[in-house]
């Protein structure tokens, strides 16, 4: 289970200060994330709210028809987000939102509280989500307590954005929510700075761990991910090259989508973690937060290019 906000996109091929053509689809790292894990052939469920306009019922139609249970998707009060950016596949990208008093800025813990959270393997949670409004904040904390209470497996991806939050707000956050998780997804030294304040991993990981986290995947772009599971020291994961880079946009949606997915079908959290930055690596190539998805045949063939022999399925 996936809680988020989706997004309408318009993504160009160039920064927005030359762009005049845009392609639309559809994005968010909730979104991201999910159409990532459906790929991989797991069950997921999307909660969100939509605005009750055109945008949001072709939203919910974009969901289904990439694998994911839609039933908790609801038209609700207020506009269906949305965003620009300009790609930039050498440097930074440039956003630009239109996501102030969304439908799915409006969730409420008794909005999450309609989907069958108590049964859910494995739930996956972002600091975006949390950022958007008091309301979806306490949804983030009430979601993660009744999954992490019932057994379930909580994955928070801090997604620290200052144009959303300060970093105070999002370090409380991560405080509040690591001792229900399972995993946590902190980028370094993107999140790692503003909220575990350090640039250096293995103290960011060791952060992590003092905050209640049981297992920590320090992602950290081409050097890959610096993974620590329980008491065991931290072990690198080598990033996986990508063909070409197209859009860097949902490359971490996509990594921690399917890191929770693999981890829902039964995979060891190492094995989930290597298919994670494969299918980041994949996401590269296309346009837009969900341009190009990694199948499972593209992850068991990168990764097998990387450790020269096939991987097992």
């Amino acid at each position: 289970m996936v809680i988020g906000e989706p997004l309408v996109e318009f993504s160009a091929s160039t920064p927005l200060t030359e762009a005049d053509t845009f392609h639309l689809s559809f994005s968010g790292d909730a979104l991201n994330a999910a159409v990532a894990a459906a790929a991989t052939g797991a069950h997921v469920a999307l909660v969100t709210l939509v605005g009750e306009d055109e945008f949001g019922a072709r939203l919910i139609r974009f969901a289904a028809a990439h694998g994911i249970d839609t039933r908790w998707m609801r038209q609700g009060t207020g506009s269906t987000g949305a965003y620009a950016v300009g790609a930039d596949p050498s440097g930074e990208r440039a956003f630009g939102y239109m996501r102030a008093c969304s439908a799915a800025s409006r969730m409420g813990p008794s909005d999450v509280a309609e989907a069958p959270l108590p049964e859910t393997s494995v739930l996956l949670l972002s600091g975006v989500t949390a950022a958007l409004s008091p309301s979806c904040a306490h949804a983030v904390r009430y979601a993660a307590e009744i999954v992490g209470e019932a057994g379930g497996k909580v994955v928070y991806d801090p997604n620290f954005r200052s144009r959303l939050t300060t970093a105070g707000t999002a370090a409380g956050m991560l405080a509040a929510i690591a001792p229900h998780a399972a995993l946590v997804t902190p980028s370094c030294p993107g999140d790692s700075i503003p909220l575990l304040g350090t640039d250096e991993p293995f103290a960011a990981v060791q952060v992590c761990r003092e905050l209640g986290a049981r297992a920590v995947a320090l992602t950290r772009g081409p050097e890959g991910v610096l993974l620590a599971d329980g008491d065991e020291r931290p072990v690198e994961i080598p990033a996986v090259p990508a063909r070409v880079i197209v859009d860097q946009t949902g490359a971490g949606d996509a990594f921690a989508g399917t890191v929770a997915a693999r981890l829902a079908l039964g995979d060891p959290l190492q094995r989930a973690v290597r298919a994670g930055t494969a299918a980041a690596a994949v996401s590269l190539e296309g346009q837009g937060g969900t341009g190009r998805v990694a199948t499972p045949g593209d992850i068991e063939r990168l990764l097998g290019e990387l450790s020269g022999t096939p991987e097992a399925p």
